[in-house]
């Protein structure tokens, strides 16, 4: 299974189903979700996740809603059922009523992920949405987890996340212990073979850097010897060149070593520089 579909199967199995009020608020949670669709008081939930259709339907039997029905097409599961009294939806206006502990805030967070989040793979890239019905809900959900110092971001009606920090934080904040580890640990060596990357990528760049001055250098050598200039150099600016026409691999610092008195590589460049003026 995908990451995502790991993380929605350890959300689904947290065992909070003995209260109440957890249970209601995780219940709101899905409902503000895209994949929830409200006409009058008919509600369908659709996912194509087998353990968040179960988790789902057990929230509802814990809140005495058992007219639901079960279907799948194709790869989706649709849970579809009919209330007899009003739901209280969350609003600007109500949430701070309803959800007014942070177990509560947390039940809703976490069904709001379960109801429409995704995460990418943390090996490829970090990034972590979830789709809400209208841009009230979505900014409501984003005042939320901003309270627990956690910088997620909004675009129309998606909160989303692209920094591995703030998503690992979040997983933690619905109760997502395992997922955590488990991306904590991809973090890591993900950001080891960016290191190494970035450590072969100088090196590299390095080494075309000091090939590209040996051929130049090389190039002036040849061009005083075909004029009959190199006699005419000092014994100083002789002694570098004759070292790199037989070391064209090495590097200014390694020539500068081979010297009869070795000097600095920034002394080795001005030499070389000093050669180009004889051309």
């Amino acid at each position: 299974m995908s990451f995502s579909s790991d993380l929605k199967m350890e959300l689904s199995q947290i065992n909070n189903l003995k209260n109440k009020q957890e249970v209601y608020a995780e219940f709101l949670g899905y409902l503000s979700t895209a994949n929830v669709n409200i006409k009058n008081k008919n509600i369908k939930f659709s996912t194509e996740n087998e353990y968040n259709i179960n988790r789902f339907a057990k929230l509802l039997n814990n809140i005495n809603i058992d007219n639901y029905k079960i279907d799948i097409s194709g790869k989706t599961y649709n849970i579809t059922f009919k209330i007899t009294e009003n739901i209280a939806e969350i609003n600007t206006e109500n949430v701070e009523q309803i959800l007014n502990s942070d177990n509560l805030k947390k039940a809703y967070i976490r069904g709001n992920f379960l109801g429409a989040g995704s995460i990418n793979e943390p090996n490829k890239t970090y990034h972590l949405e979830i789709i809400f019905r209208t841009e009230e809900l979505a900014n409501i959900t984003l005042t939320l987890i901003n309270q627990y110092s956690i910088n997620a971001k909004i675009l129309d009606k998606t909160v989303y996340f692209k920094d591995g920090e703030e998503i690992s934080n979040f997983l933690a904040l619905i109760g997502a212990n395992s997922a955590v580890l488990k991306f904590e640990e991809a973090r890591v060596i993900r950001e080891m073979k960016n290191n190494v990357n970035r450590i072969v990528n100088c090196e590299t760049a390095n080494m075309n850097k000091t090939i590209k001055a040996s051929v130049k250098q090389l190039e002036d050598i040849k061009k005083l010897r075909k004029k009959n200039k190199f006699n005419n150099l000092p014994d100083e600016l002789k002694e570098i060149a004759i070292l790199r026409e037989e070391n064209p691999n090495a590097t200014l610092e390694e020539l500068g070593n081979m010297l009869s008195t070795p000097i600095g590589k920034s002394s080795v460049s001005h030499r070389f520089k000093r050669i180009e003026e004889y051309l």
